[in-house]
């Protein structure tokens, strides 16, 4: 297994013209579908819980469909605590990098405004619990254990793929019963899908620098935890979208880890340090029980 006190230079500065170039096309292009949350909201919906009280038989939304929406926004209410995390790790890195993490913060900042406005102007919530439960996680608080930006990087391309993915299969099983929520999920997801693009090159871009990079990969994979694991019932929560709301191992696996591992083509890479190969080859091995377990999963008839 590789060793902890290794260290390569995430901060080289050979690396900042092509990171710069890929911050300049994330702004053109997040510049094009530019969007404010209050333009998703049906606020001809909204009328007083003071008049009006909310009982549990206004929610119209199926449980799985609601609990999928609302771990997501339990989720995205993490934002304080992932940015405080990355503020502190690329401290005295590359310009380009803090300035993408600005950025990043900017657009991910409605995620939850827009998620918890929405769920609670169409009464699919009790405001009641819902603030409960917001105070709760933000009160609990996250921070990720990875010590090293690289980490970091690896570790956000793998959240914001999950994310991705997780957003579009929910929009595809909450068409049904409520396309406006689909269509806002939908939008969540398109943000989703730039921030991941720039994390997942970024990566790329340093493995074309160096292979041994793969040393970091290997501990964001295999680790890896969504910020919201922390959250009450997160487990039946995940069995139930799993189940009902079209998100869970095998989606995971199919969709985000092996995207990842053929796209960073860590099986053709010739790392020259032992512990950049030793993680390499456990992380290959890691691939391929996650592959197994997700074709036993998808048999029986698993997301």
């Amino acid at each position: 297994m590789p060793t902890e006190n290794y260290k390569l230079n995430v901060f080289d500065p050979k690396l900042e013209p092509f990171l710069t170039e890929l911050y300049r096309q994330h702004r053109e292009r997040a510049a094009s579908i530019d969007w404010s949350y209050h333009e998703f909201i049906p606020w001809e919906l909204g009328r007083s819980f003071i008049d009006e009280p909310w009982a549990p038989e206004q929610r119209k939304l199926p449980l799985s469909i609601y609990t999928a929406v609302e771990t997501s926004l339990l989720t995205e209410v993490n934002l304080p605590f992932f940015y405080h995390h990355l503020a502190v790790t690329f401290k005295g890195s590359l310009q380009v990098l803090q300035d993408f993490v600005h950025t990043w913060v900017s657009e991910e900042d409605q995620h939850s405004s827009l998620l918890e406005t929405y769920l609670i102007i169409t009464r699919n919530a009790d405001p009641h619990e819902l603030h409960r439960l917001r105070k709760g996680v933000v009160e609990a608080g996250f921070v990720p254990d990875f010590d090293t930006a690289m980490e970091t990087m690896v570790y956000t391309a793998i959240q914001e793929l999950a994310t991705m993915v997780f957003y579009n299969n929910v929009a595809k099983a909450a068409t049904p019963y409520d396309p406006r929520l689909a269509k806002l999920l939908r939008r969540i997801a398109k943000d989703e899908t730039l921030h991941f693009a720039f994390y997942r090159d970024a990566v790329k871009g340093y493995l074309g620098v160096d292979h041994n990079f793969v040393y970091y990969i290997h501990k964001a994979m295999t680790s890896f935890a969504m910020p919201g694991k922390e959250m009450p019932q997160f487990k039946e929560r995940m069995e139930m979208i799993s189940k009902e709301a079209n998100y869970g191992p095998v989606s995971y696996f199919n969709q985000v880890f092996d995207y990842l591992i053929q796209f960073w083509a860590i099986e053709k890479l010739q790392p020259s340090r032992s512990e950049s190969e030793a993680a390499k080859q456990d992380l290959l091995i890691y691939h391929s029980k996650l592959k197994r377990i997700s074709e036993r999963l998808a048999i029986k008839g698993a997301s």
